[in-house]
């Protein structure tokens, strides 16, 4: 049974929830408050899994409520529901929520939001992944300028002007994005230096999918390890220029998802080593004085594994199911049954083939799985796959990050 929360400071709404929700009680315990003082009262007396609030309210708003409850009860997932006119308003509460719904919300939407996180509890048959998690000091929220991505995305008007000028508000997201529109890859007849003209020629599905990367991986940047977060960066930009273009290749229409999850595919390293660094580094030694992959070692530390963890994280961010599954499932594609080229058969092709030809890692924690390439009837395409990387690897650009 799960335990949601839900917050409005108006009694309509409430009540308008509890008709709503009416049919979940089978599934759910649900409380219910008309403020952050009577929500937090709550939290102190009741396990919850899941806190709904609205971001505009008299004196504790909903923001700073998901904050006190990201101190106190870290493990809670938070979504904020904004009205707000004000758009700093509404962006001020991403960060303290893991995921953001605008105000009128579809009440389908709604459940499909908290059912979708919910499932995310799922992602190991075991407590080893919720437990670990919320031994973590800090769940991070979802990046700011994601959201207002994600916002200008979604209206039937959005325009490359208007994500153009959202993406200029942060002065490495451009940088970054820049790099990749100019780098040998593309082979552009003419050097790109205008944001709105990387935007038209990256295609808007590439742009949020990078965007989110690097607000996932740029709140990890102070604290990471230097050498851990260059050679991640470098790896990963690899990973995710490469899955989308062997997605390319396949005719598959999940190039954009296989970019996004080949970009996030190894989060969970950071996560895990920002938040737990001494048990990562014991995981590190293991697998090294064991001669054991890295997988298998944090498997033995954590009881979970980074793919496990950075899953789990996307997840709580509503990122596509497909991203989800293949992030969680990049370094053992064979536990998730199917017989069609995916997301995942981009992502973990071309993790495996890189890290086997860099010599990053023990090869057993990177062999390509032949029996899954078999079961999607896709094993002989691998020498197609592999002159992908020949443009890569002479790519200064890339090479750096």
């Amino acid at each position: 049974m799960i335990n949601v929360l839900f917050v409005d400071d108006e009694p309509n709404i409430l009540s308008a929830l509890q008709r709503m929700l009416r049919g979940q009680r089978s599934e759910w315990q649900m409380s219910f408050a008309s403020s952050g003082e009577e929500a937090l009262n709550i939290l102190a007396e009741t396990d919850v899994d899941v806190i709904v609030s609205d971001m505009k309210m008299p004196g504790m708003d909903g923001a700073e409520l998901l904050e006190k409850v990201s101190e106190l009860h870290p493990h809670i997932v938070r979504v904020i529901l904004s009205g707000y006119s004000e758009k700093e308003g509404s962006i001020r509460s991403v960060g303290s929520a893991h995921q953001y719904l605008s105000k009128p919300c579809d009440p389908e939407v709604l459940k499909t939001t908290i059912a979708s996180v919910c499932a995310q509890r799922e992602l190991l048959t075991d407590q080893t992944l919720r437990r670990l998690v919320s031994q973590l000091p800090s769940i991070p929220s979802l990046p700011g300028i994601y959201v207002e991505l994600v916002d200008e995305l979604g209206k039937p008007d959005c325009s490359t002007r208007r994500i153009a000028e959202t993406i200029r508000k942060d002065i490495g997201m451009t940088v970054k994005i820049l790099q990749i529109v100019n780098s040998a890859f593309f082979g552009l007849a003419r050097p790109v230096s205008d944001a709105r003209t990387a935007v038209e020629f990256l295609g808007l599905d590439t742009i949020s999918g990078l965007t989110l990367g690097v607000g996932v991986i740029s709140q990890f940047e102070q604290r990471a390890p230097g050498a851990m977060f260059g050679e991640l960066w470098a790896h990963s930009m690899s990973v995710g220029v490469a899955a989308s273009n062997i997605a390319a290749i396949e005719k598959s229409n999940c190039g954009s998802d296989a970019f996004t999850a080949g970009l996030l595919h190894d989060v969970g390293r950071i996560i895990l080593a920002v938040n737990l660094p001494d048990d990562y580094r014991s995981a590190c030694d293991l697998s090294e004085s064991e001669h054991i992959s890295m997988v298998d070692a944090e498997t033995q530390i954590f009881g979970a594994t980074h793919a496990d963890v950075g899953a789990y994280l996307l997840g709580l961010w509503g990122l596509p199911g497909e991203v989800v599954r293949a992030v969680a499932s990049h370094h053992s594609p064979s536990a998730l049954p199917g017989e069609k080229f995916t997301a995942l058969t981009a992502v973990h092709a071309a993790n495996g083939i890189l890290r086997r030809s860099h010599s990053e890692e023990d090869g057993c924690d990177t062999k390509l799985n032949l029996d899954y390439l078999s079961q999607v009837g896709l094993v002989e395409r691998l020498p197609v796959w592999r002159e992908v990387f020949g443009a890569q690897a002479a790519d200064p650009v890339l090479a750096v990050w």
